[in-house]
């Protein structure tokens, strides 16, 4: 651990559970500040705006800086631009296309079709009507791929499984933006200017915050909190090099060269 200095720390599952604070996340945070940590928050969320996640943070009593937050949209409105991909047909709700200002939203001829979390707005004729504009011949371009998020109520199926149908349907491959998209972690770390071997990801999903880190270079830190009950170690295609109970003891962590279990 000694040879680490800066962290990708995951939002929902890690720092809270939709509206409820982990115990020990706030100090957690501040501690890093204080003793010279860098860290990015990277994050799969895309109902939110990245203004929307700074001000849920401050909320909860977490200090955040915009430029510190890496959402899938932010991330996704710079891969965008870089294509020079201008006209988007966006599944998504109205709050997080405050990152998408610079992009004509449509439904005829785009692009791309983004595809974030709808929720409960999810429907056949959502999906037909990206479907028949990727047999058009856009792009489809899934800002995450998770197939559940843990809520307050139980489980919660994702994005994933509604980006599956649209590929099966229409006989395409989404681009991925978000974890565990190699390029995801990479824009962060260049970011903070700092290699991969001095930086560990820490999440509580095995897919995309253990194995998306692993395969970037990372070290990685599990924690039992979030959606960890669900997912298992026995037989997983990828182990962390750490897991603690939850994010409260990464400074406790950090003090000490023993593994935790």
């Amino acid at each position: 651990m000694t040879s680490l200095k800066g962290f990708l720390i995951d939002l929902d599952g890690v720092l809270y559970v939709e509206n409820e604070l982990i115990p020990g996340a706030a100090e957690t945070v501040n501690w890093l500040r204080q003793a010279g940590h860098p860290f990015r928050f990277l994050t799969n969320t895309t109902m939110r705006s990245r203004t929307a996640l700074q001000e849920k943070l401050t909320g909860l009593g977490i200090e955040a800086r915009a430029e510190e937050i890496f959402s899938t949209c932010v991330v996704a409105a710079r891969w965008l631009k870089q294509r020079d991909m201008q006209r988007i047909h966006f599944l998504l709700p109205e709050e997080p296309l405050k990152d998408f200002t610079e992009f004509e939203i449509t439904d005829r001829n785009p692009d791309a079709v983004v595809v974030g979390d709808l929720g409960k707005n999810f429907n056949y004729d959502v999906l037909n009507r990206a479907f028949r504009l990727l047999k058009q011949g856009a792009q489809l371009v899934a800002l995450q791929k998770n197939r559940f998020w843990q809520t307050l109520d139980g489980l919660a199926m994702d994005v994933g499984a509604f980006v599956a149908a649209l590929e099966y349907a229409a006989h395409t491959e989404a681009v991925v933006i978000g974890k565990p998209n190699r390029a995801y972690f990479e824009m962060a770390l260049n970011d903070m200017e700092l290699p991969a071997a001095k930086v560990a990801m820490v999440g509580d999903d095995l897919c995309t915050d253990i194995k998306g880190g692993r395969e970037t270079g990372l070290k990685t830190i599990l924690v039992k909190t979030g959606k960890f009950q669900f997912d298992t170690l026995s037989g997983a295609e990828v182990e962390p090099d750490w897991i603690i109970d939850s994010i409260a003891d990464l400074p406790g962590l950090l003090g000490s060269k023993n593994r935790s279990s």
